[in-house]
Order: C-alpha cells, then structure tokens, then sequence
C-alpha cells in the first residue's frame, strides 16, 4: 500500500504563483518516488493569507482523519504579518502541532515542522513600513517558537528560512512567494528528514 501524506500550511504550502508539480510539498514526494518510496500525492490543506486560527478552522472543514504516514506543517507567516503577539502565537502552534502528531497516529516522529521564510527579503516587503529588519526579527521570535514545541513534542524540525534570506532573488512574478527553484533548495534540507520520518518504527 503507498504510504499517505498531509501538508498543512499556507501560501508556501500550496505554492502560490508557482505550477502545482511545483510546489515543495509536491516536489518532495517526486524525489521520494525516485528513490524508490511508494507514496501518494500530497493532501495539502493550505490557502494563501491563512494564519494559524485558518489553518485549524480549514482542518476542520477538511474532516481529516488519522492515519497518516507523513505530516508536514508549516505556519505563522500571516500571524506575524497580521502583528499577532508571540505568545499568542505560541498557543495556537503548539495546538495544530499537537493535531498534526494525532494525524500521524501519535507519532510524532512522523511529522516534520518547517520554518517561516523570510518574507522581508522580497521586493513586496519594500513598501512595508516595518523595514526588513525588524520583519527578520520578528520572524526569528516566531521560528525560535516552533523549533522549541517541535524539538519538545519529539517531532522534527527543518530550518528552511536561511535560504530564503540567501536566495531572496529566487521569487515567483508576484514578488513576494518563492519560486519553483527556491522550493527545489528547500528540498535539499526537507528531503533528508523526511526520509528519516518514513522509516519504519523499532
């Protein structure tokens, strides 16, 4: 039976302006079914602007059901931009991490959390009165956030957001959302730890 994989997300999930073989989630079961792993499409539950409340509500519509063998989430960018607090961040991520944990069976192993990229590095972000600084900062809060209730839930977590500060100039038409060979980098460091999160339990 192929294995059964959810992403759960936003823009970066779904892959806004980007063709849908495009998309990382996308490209990264194209590199696992090179490699020989029998695995499904993605079910990507994502909308572009969706922030972390969204994202719960949209599960919900979603009517998802444990088991599955893969579970990626990746989340906050539009708390941030919304100028939502940390702390409340917090909360709400720790929540949908908990729930992604369920969807894999309660195990956590199989979920793999990765980062926001930095939306402040993009020609969008210029007309943004925050600067890019204070954007990375705050940013920066929010990722420290999710790396310390993955590594605590035993998950697994992937930092993707350095690419995206060094590759800034690898963005879609809208100049704002990755570009299909942004993700292609992404996959460079998600591809391993999924690997690792596919293997079977001892």
């Amino acid at each position: 039976m192929p294995l059964h994989y959810l992403a759960l997300g936003d823009s970066y999930t779904i892959g806004e302006s980007v063709p849908a073989e495009a998309r990382w989630p996308s490209q990264l079961v194209q590199q696992l079914r090179r490699s020989g792993v029998m695995i499904d499409d993605p079910r990507i539950v994502a909308v572009t602007g969706w922030t972390t409340d969204e994202l719960s509500a949209g599960m919900d519509q979603a009517q998802l059901a444990p088991t599955y063998d893969l579970v990626t989430l990746l989340i906050g960018v539009n708390d941030e931009y919304r100028g939502r607090p940390a702390s409340d961040y917090r909360t709400a991520f720790a929540t949908l991490l908990q729930r992604a944990i369920v969807l894999a069976g309660n195990h956590p192993q199989r979920v793999i959390v990765v980062s926001i990229p930095d939306w402040g590095t993009t020609p969008f972000a210029r007309n943004d009165a925050r600067g890019a600084a204070r954007i990375a900062h705050e940013l920066d809060v929010y990722n420290a956030i999710a790396r310390d209730e993955t590594t605590r839930a035993g998950a697994h977590w992937v930092n993707i957001t350095p690419i995206s500060r060094q590759h800034a100039d690898l963005v879609a038409n809208d100049g704002l959302h990755p570009s299909a060979a942004q993700y292609t980098l992404w996959l460079d460091t998600i591809l391993p730890i999924a690997r690792r999160a596919l293997r079977p339990s001892r």
